[in-house]
């Protein structure tokens, strides 16, 4: 599964998210601890995926598309365009601009770090099928540069390192962090599909050996696909490839760091190279005080995972064994295929993640957060705030798709302990980066919102919360209404005075009481403001509209005139959209006023969003169905914007068809491997028509005195190969001999 960044995003003002059915755009505080507050301190920004402060106050921010702003700080309401590199980005599904870092000198060595998803062969943020971004893929790699700061703009971009082939839409690059050292650290992901097992079998633009670009690999020698993340085990004469590790290099040639495990290698990325066997390794943050790395690896469809690097100087490369494990389990889509990469690593283990949870299970029971789609997607840690003692060092780290995050408090040695994790901030906007900041407080980046927020403990006097109703909120004229204000309250529990603007004209002069009442005899959309103030001075404000009598429309009105929404599609269908907008003040909107974003809606439970892709300024347009993992549909929106700013969104669920696929085995009863999970056959899987499904017969199987030994599946494919999912429902039978004690 995909996700991020699966995580990465409905553009703000429209159903923005990362990975469907995420959440609609607020600017709500999420839910956090007794005596801790969250409120957005920048706001405004399209797809935020990473933050950096400066030690002059600036605040930098990167967006998925490409752009990096500056505030010139926390106060500052406007932002400057510090680079914009989106010619170069490859801004598409979980692809961008994802990693952001200063350098630890900042300002007086005026050095800006991006890592990005580098759109080296002009598909310009779309994939055109053919390819097809699930299908063969659009190849991109990933780039490391640096940028100059001039005041509050970059000079021209230095490209530090180019590497990371990646053929499928998500686990493209992630994040960087300095360390102590000065070395830079930069993780990527493996590049692989995330609909199926992935060793190389479709096409292997990479090259991968042990075959050639165009070649199909197959078990049990593959090594391309997810396998490139265990590239440094391969044979001397191999090429190594940065997919799926953390490197340690030097910021000013991009070489590997002295010291490093492979330093002796003769491949250049060996010598990068400090752990490996990452699947999507989103980000990542030093422990203060420490020479350890902390490294966040979303996983595919049972475990999140939280991985320590101990010792990043030292001549240990931590292995943390994707694909061939999961957690701490052994893969099953990658263990069945009886891959040589996966059955010599099992031999000797992996390094066990810290910390790993299940994508079915609560991080902490009662926690409140959602459990199903999951995303690692934030690492942080505290660092001299003012919060209370219990979170000392603590481990801070974020879901994306569950909106929450959780501390890790230290155990009685100073280590983060996963026995004492605790839930932090619930019901975030889909937060895809957790850092520490000024005051040394929690903050982080609200991807789905387009806001950076920040978590504080306030001390002395504190900021009361307004919550303003309004019953009715509509209706015909005269329009009686009861206001209550009686929700709001002070966390110091100290009498507040209430003022309302109940006309709408911005001025709080209508009414002090806790819950007024208004008539309002002519047709208007008023905006209902209440402003609750404590005896120091601290005051909040809440809004709520009424809509009186009938009033003219002030936002334009898109219709999405095709596809239908009975529309029912299959892999690489080829769908056709066209739409129109009208608007009270403008007329028929033209063709420039309107865009349009396909977004992917996954739902193993609950569900998460991938936008695939966006279409600005245009009418019509048209795009192939994806590839996906079933259940999921797809969900196009419409937004237009009329001359004065405003902005109006609709949308059409298109669902795919699907077919039954029956996994039987001769005799009945042994173990298939369809996807990533295993079964006894025979069992059925519900897929989407025209979609790859990889499945595996592993041999031998039984015990005792009876070996059962693979011979053949019905539909003549090796022991593990791909299907393409036909339009009826079919059954596939792999057969197997018996035999005694071995095959």
């Amino acid at each position: 599964m995909t996700r991020l960044l699966t995580v990465l995003a409905v553009l703000a003002g429209l159903l923005v998210g990362l990975p469907g059915g995420l959440v609609a755009p607020t600017t709500a505080a999420a839910a956090v601890p007794t005596g801790f507050t969250d409120t957005a301190v920048i706001s405004g920004l399209s797809a935020p995926t990473q933050a950096a402060f400066a030690p002059d106050g600036r605040v930098f921010i990167a967006e998925k598309s490409g752009i990096i702003k500056v505030y010139d700080g926390l106060g500052d309401t406007t932002a400057t365009v510090f680079a914009d590199l989106r010619p170069q980005v490859h801004d598409f599904w979980d692809r961008g601009l994802l990693g952001l870092a200063l350098d630890p000198q900042f300002p007086a060595t005026p050095h800006v770090y991006v890592l990005y998803t580098y759109d080296y062969l002009g598909w310009g943020d779309v994939c055109p099928d053919p390819p097809g971004a699930t299908n063969q893929g659009c190849l991109v790699q990933g780039r490391l540069s640096r940028l100059i700061a001039n005041g509050n703009t970059a000079s021209a971009e230095q490209v530090v390192l180019t590497d990371w082939c990646q053929q499928f839409p998500s686990h493209s690059i992630g994040s960087m962090a300095f360390g102590p050292d000065g070395a830079l650290y930069v993780s990527g992901g493996d590049g692989a599909s995330f609909n199926y097992a992935d060793w190389g079998q479709t096409g292997n633009p990479c090259g991968d050996p042990p075959g050639a670009a165009g070649t199909n690999l197959s078990p049990p020698t593959a090594l391309g696909g997810a396998l490139r993340s265990q590239s440094v085990r391969r044979a001397a004469n191999q090429p190594r490839t940065l997919d799926g590790t953390v490197i340690r290099i030097d910021p000013t040639t991009g070489a590997g760091a002295t010291g490093n495990p492979f330093a002796s290698s003769t491949d250049a990325n060996a010598k990068r190279v400090i752990a490996y066997g990452l699947r999507n390794p989103f980000r990542m943050a030093v422990r203060p005080g420490t020479n350890e790395l902390w490294v966040g690896d979303v996983g595919w469809s049972t475990w999140e995972e939280i991985n320590r690097i101990s010792v990043v100087g030292d001549t240990v490369a931590e292995n943390f064994g994707w694909p061939c494990y999961e957690g701490s389990a052994r893969q099953s889509g990658y263990d069945n295929a009886n891959l040589t990469s996966c059955e010599n690593l099992y031999s000797t283990g992996q390094n066990a993640p810290h910390f790993a949870y299940n994508h079915n299970s609560n991080v902490v029971t009662g926690d409140g957060c959602p459990t199903g789609s999951s995303s690692v997607a934030g690492i942080a840690f505290e660092d001299n705030s003012n919060y209370p003692a219990d979170y000392r060092g603590a481990l801070f780290f974020s879901d994306a798709n569950r909106g929450c995050i959780w501390a890790m408090r230290r155990n009685a040695s100073g280590t983060p302990d996963p026995s004492t994790i605790t839930p932090f901030v619930t019901g975030a906007n889909v937060p895809v980066h957790v850092l520490s900041g000024p005051g040394g407080d929690i903050f982080y980046v609200a991807l789905n919102g387009g806001q950076l927020r920040r978590v504080s403990y306030p001390t002395g006097n504190r900021a009361p919360t307004a919550v303003a109703t309004a019953t009715p909120s509509s209706g015909a004229l005269p329009l009686n209404v009861q206001f209550a204000g009686s929700g709001s309250s002070d966390p110091d529990a100290q009498t507040l005075a209430y003022a309302w603007d109940l006309d709408g004209d911005g001025a709080f002069d209508d009414s002090t009481a806790v819950n007024p009442a208004w008539t309002y005899t002519s047709d208007a959309i008023v905006s209902v403001k209440l402003r609750v103030t404590d005896p120091g001075g601290l005051s909040d404000t809440s809004t709520v509209v009424v809509t009186a009598g009938n009033p003219v429309n002030p936002d334009p009105v898109p219709v999405i005139d095709t596809p239908d929404p009975a529309t029912k599609w299959k892999v690489g269908d080829p769908i056709t959209f066209s739409g129109h907008a009208i608007d009270a003040q403008d007329g028929s909107l033209p063709p420039s006023s309107l865009s349009w974003q396909l977004l992917l809606q996954h739902c193993p439970s609950n569900c998460h969003t991938h936008t695939v892709q966006n279409f600005p300024g245009t009418a019509t347009g048209s795009f192939p169905a994806p590839d996906h993992e079933y259940p999921s549909y797809l969900e196009l929106v419409l937004t237009a914007q009329d001359s004065s700013g405003r902005t109006a969104s609709t949308s059409v669920r298109l669902d795919p068809r699907t077919v039954q696929l029956t996994f039987a085995s001769s005799p009945s009863g042994r173990t298939l491997t369809h996807f990533s999970q295993a079964g006894t056959a025979p069992f059925t899987r519900t897929v989407i028509v025209g979609s790859a499904n990889t499945v595996s017969a592993p041999s031998p199987q039984g015990s005792g005195l009876i070996r059962y030994c693979y011979r053949s599946w019905s539909d003549g494919g090796a022991q593990s190969h791909t299907i393409t999912a036909p339009a009826t429902a079919t059954t596939y039978t792999a057969n197997y001999r018996t035999a005694l004690l071995s095959c």
